[in-house]
């Protein structure tokens, strides 16, 4: 990642390309990882840029995704600057 990298929407890209996009519904990712269906509806409309709204995810929020996972925040972040190379 470098400077010019917005990372709230690559943490949104990453969420719904990796996680929301194969789950059931958005629903049914926001009742198993205990979030708002609104906030995955956000998520959503970041990554896809059909929203001009800025999303900045709390920590919080992420958190729960990651733990409802399995992984630490540290393998996700990891987990992103993989995915951000391959976006280039």
């Amino acid at each position: 990642m470098d400077d010019k990298t917005d990372i709230g929407k690559l943490v949104s890209r990453y969420i719904y390309y990796t996680w929301i996009s194969k789950a059931k519904s958005q629903r049914d990712f926001a009742s198993t990882h205990d979030i708002e269906e609104a906030t995955v509806r956000r998520i959503k409309n970041v990554a896809l840029g059909t929203s001009n709204v800025e999303y900045n995810m709390t920590v919080k929020t992420l958190h729960k995704i990651c733990n409802k996972r399995g992984i630490s925040l540290q393998e996700f972040f990891k987990s992103i600057e993989e995915f951000s190379k391959g976006r280039r």
